[in-house]
């Protein structure tokens, strides 16, 4: 079994009710559940309680707690409604007696229609570039030892940026967007357009939120820097396969009030636009808070100044 087929076995779970799945994790190098395996076992979950003749066109999910990665996750789908063409679907992921995740799906019989779509950015093929992580080997002596054991982790996704940047301590600031290949790391053994489906949305959420980071010199490994992913939404717009190479066009038009906005296009080799993604994710610097510590304000006068700029707390 390819490393790939392996990770749809984790996205595909086991049936506890009609409504009722449960999913196991597995570690990539992340404290947390991965936030893009529960984005694609949420949608499993969702698809496995509709016609199997409706493929998912859009998913809109918040995550709201971080995941255990030592327990499992109880997915349940409420099944919101059944129409002519369109099917739709609310699915929470539990953990612990608590939701972690809400996500609405929207499932669609296939249909011909207009077309139309941007076009395919002209970049290296992935063939005249290198996997990402023959990049890091470089960097590999320098980076923290819970890094390093991550690095050493096998990966059903494979990755090939068209420009290298040490994600690690950029030398520079660069200009917020971003292009990657992507491909899942073995063949598919399905040809269910589904199975794609799931794994590209597992793999949509790498890269994205590490976008918005480019104009600030920031890096993953950076000491109090709080990095976390806060919604994903996805649309499907033209059949794929995930095993094939798809190129990730990346870019982050905004960045305010500890949130990073960032948008995703892919494209397969023959230039069709085959998804859609967009996340804002939490990028806030622990140090500014230290500071106004030290100038003397205190916890409540945070909390209103966060309220009244519309933030989150986490």
């Amino acid at each position: 079994m390819s490393k790939v087929d392996d990770l749809l076995a984790l996205i595909r779970m086991e049936r506890l009710e009609e409504n009722l799945f449960r999913g196991e994790s597995k570690h990539i190098g992340s404290p947390s559940v991965f936030g893009g395996q529960v984005l694609a076992q949420a949608l499993s979950a969702a698809a496995q309680t509709v016609d199997p003749a409706r493929l998912p066109h859009s998913l809109h999910g918040y995550f709201i707690l971080a995941g255990d990665i030592s327990s499992p996750i109880i997915y349940q789908v409420e099944r919101s409604r059944d129409g002519g063409s369109f099917s739709t679907r609310r699915v929470t992921a539990i953990q612990h007696g608590k939701s972690i995740f809400h996500a609405a799906v929207s499932f669609q019989r296939i249909e011909e229609g207009y077309t139309h779509q941007n076009l395919m950015p002209d970049v290296p093929k992935p063939e005249e570039l290198e996997g990402v992580f023959q990049e890091y080997v470089s960097y590999f002596d320098k980076l923290p030892e819970f890094f390093r054991k991550a690095f050493l982790l096998e990966r059903p996704i494979d990755f090939r940026p068209t420009v290298a940047i040490n994600p690690f301590a950029p030398d520079d600031s660069y200009p917020p967007e971003r292009y990657v290949w992507i491909r899942a790391n073995g063949k598919l053994s399905s040809d269910e357009l589904l199975d794609h489906q799931l794994v590209l949305a597992y793999a949509s959420d790498f890269n994205l939120l590490a976008t918005a980071m480019l104009p600030h010199k920031l890096a993953i490994a950076q000491s109090g820097l709080q990095l976390a992913s806060l919604d994903h939404a996805m649309w499907f717009h033209r059949p794929f396969r995930a095993d094939e190479w798809l190129l990730y066009a990346l870019d982050s038009p905004s960045a305010s009030g500890a949130r990073g906005f960032c948008r995703g296009s892919l494209f397969d080799m023959d230039g069709q636009l085959v998804a859609s993604v967009a996340q804002e994710g939490l990028m806030r610097d622990r140090k500014r808070g230290e500071s106004r510590e030290a100038r003397g304000e205190s916890r409540e006068q945070r909390a209103e100044s966060r309220e009244a700029r519309g933030e989150r707390r986490d």
